[in-house]
């Protein structure tokens, strides 16, 4: 079945009606281009592409804030796309009346200065006078709005940080709310790859490394030069300039590995901690009026879907919206075993037009009249609408017990399991972590019935009627291990009447970081959650049975009647994660019912 919006009542009017109602009216025109500089003299490259080239009107903006070249010179004669990361928005707003800039990031594409960090509170800084700049354009309405995906999402949160007044409405997607937990320590486990991908890729843009930049696929036709440079340099003299000072950028598996713990700081900066670089530590600095719609999906990477709800649950802001899809990081596949193509029907950019439209554009959409939360259910394959989130008040526990079953009842007789952690076992390549580390991946767990057969698994009976769940499955694990640390991975499934087993999520967490603690007020959560910091690290005393309760991502799925409910456990995940502890794969023994009875809470209605 496909995610289309038309299925079902979810919406009063669904994305792609609104769309196909809000036809094209202006012209793309080949954009113009300049360089602003900022308070320090850094000068940044700025794309401006107005509906039909015309600077007489005045128009509202929507501000892409990129790292990833807002601009390639191109091939003469080619006819390839010269914006690959930005061309969507580009096309979707600029024809139907909003002026589009595109900012290469400090230290980026065209622009100079270096990086000194990921997501930089200097590019922070830099996107207040960026807005300043807008504002003083005779083609400004005064009005601003930004969306974009992953980092440029979360740029939107920087963005309105800033305070500035002219930012009306920013659109969040597939972004972050805190950079660390949410993206390279999920659970207080470092995603491995993904430090060195990134660093790879941005070798590749940064340095102007065209040999490097070709294991990428969104970068890697010929045709696209270096980075395009601005009207008033015709020969690239100053482009050439900018990237030679990208040399000195951040390099991100050094940078990264700084922060072992949410709390740590730079050597050199205690000021700068595994906080600096995440929208949520802004908090406080985002006006109440700005519109806020974040987006986001269940496959979304390490948990960019938790970031999204954090957001939702934490911001005071009267107008703000959530969308989860069954999709992938920047909703490039639909990751739904039932889809009806890889390719989401579903016009994410349209419905973001809508909320440009409502609240930057001054239209009536009809989008007040909507809920603020539409959310997919894999398996029903249909679209939900909700109030409020959790958008169930309920819960159905499973118990772990011997035979390795999983039991409606808590098993009176306590038995154990012993679990030898395995450091070969791996989730393979087609997995959620694989796009955000800018790897392609289409056939989500494809494979996911052969890799669970090697991991310590527990299965109830079938179901004898449906079970639709939504929101963060939560396990409480009674586990010893033999080494003073172990990292703990959880894995849900559906398995089919006919033995084919259906990933659903999975859950992460580092045994030092098994201490619970209330969730701050910048990063609200109605799941359990920790600090990470290195003062509540607590070794696990070895052989000594531990309480560890921790969620799995988010999710919404119906499992069918007949089928059977699979949770397993194992020690590793060689293809994502580093070794935990390294060398010493642990012996864990988990235990099952009496007093200390491991469990599974599905959110149920």
């Amino acid at each position: 079945m496909p995610d289309r919006d038309d299925l079902g009542s979810a919406w009063k009017v669904p994305p792609s009606r609104y769309l196909a109602n809000r036809p094209a009216e202006h012209r793309v025109p080949t954009p113009s281009s300049v360089y602003v500089t900022m308070p320090d003299g850094c000068r940044l490259a700025v794309d401006v592409h107005l509906p039909d080239g015309d600077a007489s009107k005045r128009w509202p903006t929507v501000l892409i804030l990129t790292p990833y070249v807002r601009r390639f010179a191109v091939t003469a004669g080619s006819n390839v796309e010269p914006s690959p990361n930005s061309f969507k928005y580009r096309d979707m707003f600029v024809p139907r009346g909003y002026a589009v800039v595109v900012v290469d990031a400090r230290g980026t594409g065209a622009s100079f200065g270096t990086r000194d960090s990921f997501r930089s509170p200097r590019e922070r800084a830099d996107y207040r006078a960026i807005a300043d700049w807008i504002v003083a354009q005779p083609w400004s309405d005064g009005r601003i709005g930004a969306t974009g995906i992953s980092y440029l999402g979360a740029a939107c949160d920087f963005l309105a940080s800033t305070g500035h007044p002219a930012v009306k409405a920013i659109a969040p997607l597939f972004a972050v709310w805190d950079t660390w937990a949410d993206n390279y320590y999920p659970g207080g486990m470092l995603i491995k790859r993904l430090a060195q991908v990134y660093d790879e890729l941005m070798l590749a843009l940064d340095h102007d490394r065209r040999d490097l930049r070709s294991r990428f696929g969104y970068f890697a036709d010929p045709a696209l030069l270096g980075p395009m440079p601005v009207d008033d340099d015709p020969d690239g003299a100053l482009v050439r300039e900018a990237v030679k000072g990208h040399l000195a950028n951040f390099r991100m598996p050094d940078f990264i590995g700084e922060f072992k713990f949410r709390d740590d700081t730079l050597p050199y900066d205690p000021t700068f901690s595994g906080t600096s670089f995440s929208p949520c530590t802004y908090l406080d600095e985002i006006p109440g009026d700005v519109a806020v719609y974040a987006i986001s999906g269940w496959m979304d990477g390490a948990g960019y879907a938790n970031g999204t709800l954090s957001r939702w649950l934490t911001l005071p802001n009267a107008e703000r919206r959530i969308m989860l899809g069954p999709w992938d990081h920047g909703a490039r596949v639909n990751a739904s075993p039932w889809r009806g193509r890889v390719e989401p029907e579903l016009p994410v950019l349209g419905e973001v037009l809508r909320f440009f439209d409502q609240h930057l554009a001054g239209r009536d959409t009809g989008l007040a009249a909507e809920d603020p939360i539409h959310y997919f259910t894999m398996h029903a394959e249909e679209w939900r609408a909700a109030k409020a989130w959790p958008p169930v008040g309920g819960s159905r526990r499973l118990f772990t017990a011997s035979g390795r079953a999983l039991v409606a009842d808590r098993p009176m007789e306590a038995t154990s399991e012993k679990i030898q952690a395995d450091y070969s076992l791996g989730t393979g390549n087609q997995t959620r972590y694989e796009r955000i580390a800018g790897i392609d991946a289409t056939a989500y767990y494809a494979d996911w019935t052969e890799r669970e057969g090697r991991l310590a698994g527990f299965t109830s009976a079938p179901l004898t009627a449906a079970l639709e769940i939504a929101g963060h499955p939560v396990v409480t694990l009674w586990i010893a291990s033999s080494e003073p640390d172990a990292a703990l991975f959880v894995y849900l499934a559906e398995v089919e009447a006919d033995g084919t087993s259906r990933y659903v999520t999975e859950g992460v967490l580092r045994a030092i970081h098994r201490a619970e603690q209330p969730a701050p007020r910048n990063y609200r959560a109605t799941w359990p959650w920790r600090s990470h910091a290195r003062k509540d690290a607590l070794p696990m005393p070895i052989g000594e049975p531990q309480l560890v309760r921790f969620a799995l991502l988010p999710t919404s799925w119906r499992f069918a009647q007949g089928s059977r409910i699979r949770l397993s456990i194992a020690g590793s995940d060689a293809d994502h994660f580093v070794q935990t502890p390294h060398g010493r794969p642990p012996l864990l023994t988990l235990l099952s019912g009496g007093e200390q009875a491991t469990m599974l809470e599905l959110p149920t209605g």
